[in-house]
Formats: structure tokens, C-alpha cells, sequence
């Protein structure tokens, strides 16, 4: 998992939407609960369907299909005319609606401030927390290989 950068306050919308797509439904669910009754229409709502996953051998090699994964797309408009956009993976609706609604609250200057402090920033934390975890317990498993000189040098 690439290692979260910057501050929050410089975030771009790439990066605040990749925040809301790797981040755990339930914390997302606990810091966006009252965002729910925000008013705004459903111009699509969640749906789940497959996307194929490419890979590629090495830095040169030719692209291959790895395989399929599960995704949920979500697409919701704010009465002030913002579109928000979410694509998470799993089948989780709940979680693509929520995300695209804090989608759309963060292109608005009156939103974005809460938005980025109450959903964004906890959440970028604990995503920090898991790869910290991750990598703490993948640097248990490393071994150090030497080689050792027999015989005459």
C-alpha cells in the first residue's frame, strides 16, 4: 500500500477520494454519520460489478490480466449543484454512497474545512496505523543473508 504524504490541508481531489475509498466503512461510517441527511440526489446509485485487475512482469514486461476484483461505484449530486464520485472495492453500498457524498462536500469552501478535519483527517490517521502495523509485522519476518568465506581469502 503506497505510504499516505502531505498535508491534509493541500490535498488534491485524487487524493481525498483515494483517502474515502481505502478507508475502513466502519470509521467512515462513525465520522460521516450526520453527513447522511445533507440534502442531495442519487444520480447513480451504488452498484457492484467487476473490474479486471492488470499486472505487468517487471518494469518492461508485457501487461497481462491478473485477475477480477469487486467493485462499488456511486455517483450523488449536492442541491448546490457538486458532483461527488466514489469507487470503492467490495460490495459495500453503504460505503460508495458515503463516499461520494464527502466527495462532493469537499468541492464546496463551505464544507470542505469540516469535512477534511472530521472525516479526512482521522481516517488518513488510522490508514497511517494500519501500515505502520503491516510493515512492522512484515520487518519481524525479514532475515539477513550473508554469505560466509570458507577456506582461504
Amino acid at each position: 500500500m503506497p505510504q499516505l504524504e502531505g498535508s491534509l490541508d493541500l490535498l488534491s481531489r485524487p487524493q481525498w477520494m483515494r483517502l474515502l475509498a481505502l478507508a475502513e466503512w466502519t470509521d467512515l461510517e462513525a465520522r460521516s454519520r450526520d453527513l447522511a441527511g445533507h440534502p442531495h440526489d442519487v444520480l447513480r446509485a451504488p452498484e457492484t460489478g467487476l473490474v479486471m485487475l492488470r499486472g505487468r512482469m517487471g518494469a518492461t514486461g508485457a501487461a497481462f490480466n491478473l485477475g477480477e476484483a469487486t467493485v462499488t461505484r456511486c455517483a450523488v449530486r449536492l442541491k448546490t449543484g457538486e458532483e461527488g464520485h466514489a469507487y470503492v472495492l467490495g460490495r459495500n453500498a453503504g460505503h460508495a454512497h458515503r463516499a461520494a457524498l464527502c466527495d462532493a462536500l469537499m468541492q464546496r469552501p463551505d464544507d470542505a474545512g469540516s469535512i477534511r478535519q472530521d472525516v479526512l483527517s482521522p481516517i488518513a490517521d488510522a490508514i497511517r496505523a494500519r501500515q505502520q502495523l503491516a510493515a512492522g509485522k512484515a520487518a519481524a519476518t525479514k532475515v539477513d543473508f550473508f554469505t560466509l568465506v570458507r577456506g582461504d581469502v
